[in-house]
Formats: structure tokens, sequence, C-alpha cells
């Protein structure tokens, strides 16, 4: 993404993600931009803003917690407190997810490595791992 490449958007993973979202959540307010972030669902309960990511699984669990840590951050820093909710809707299942020092340290931690990344006039060399085969931009790595 900092070099304008972008996913492969008729992705099969892509696709469903999409079509998951609209479909099981018709009816909230969705995909709010914010500066560099797009998010998913954006509401209010309980007199607090609540911004959810929406995953069809919770196989990447971890990444998609960082996704939505990172949002909350960015929000954060624009002066606007939130908090998060995974919402995981072909496992009915739903996680609340809070911002909090030891949080915002790992990401200050990823946001200087992808920095330090985007900085290299070499690109990392590609290395297969697991995320590989259901990522959108394998053809870039693997044509």
């Amino acid at each position: 993404m900092a070099r304008q490449l972008n996913p492969d958007e008729h992705d099969e993973n892509l696709e469903w993600g999409r079509f998951l979202h609209e479909w099981r959540y018709a009816r909230e307010k969705k995909e709010l931009s914010f500066q560099n972030v797009r998010l998913d669902i954006a509401g209010e309960r309980d007199g607090k803003l609540v911004v959810a990511e929406v995953k069809k699984s919770s196989k990447y669990r971890k990444s998609a917690e960082m996704q939505l840590l990172f949002y909350l951050w960015q929000l954060r820093e624009a002066g606007v407190e939130a908090v998060g909710e995974l919402r995981f809707p072909e496992e009915k299942r739903r996680e609340n997810i809070q911002l909090d020092d030891v949080s915002v340290e790992k990401l200050k931690a990823v946001v200087s490595d992808i920095r330090r990344i985007v900085a290299a006039v070499v690109p990392p060399k590609a290395e297969k791992i697991g995320f590989c085969k259901n990522c959108a931009y394998r053809e870039f790595c693997w044509a």
C-alpha cells in the first residue's frame, strides 16, 4: 500500500468478506472512512463510540486485533475515544478490544518496523509463510 500496490480486489477471500459484511450487518452504519483507515462499522453503545472490525474467521485473530487496535489508536490521536469489537459472524462470536498503554507500545514498535521496511531501497526477500495462501497480494510475490 505504501507503494500504491493494492490487493487483488477480486480475491475470493476479499469478496467473501465484503459479502459477509453486507449480508450480516445490513442495518448498521458501515465503512466509515477516517484519515488513512476504513472502519467496517461504527456506532454508539452506552454513550461510547464502538468501532467494529468484521472478519470471516478468527483464524488470524491476532492480526485482526492489531488492525483494530491501530484504528482505535488513530482515533485517540485525533481526540476521539472509542472501544473496539472484533466480529466473527460465521462463528457467531464477538470480542471486545480495549486500547491500553501496552497495546500502544506494541503498535509503536510495529509501525516503526513497517516504516523501516518501507524506507528500504530493496524490499525484504519474499518468504513463503502460512498467510501466503490466503493473501490478496500473493500474485505480487509468487507470480
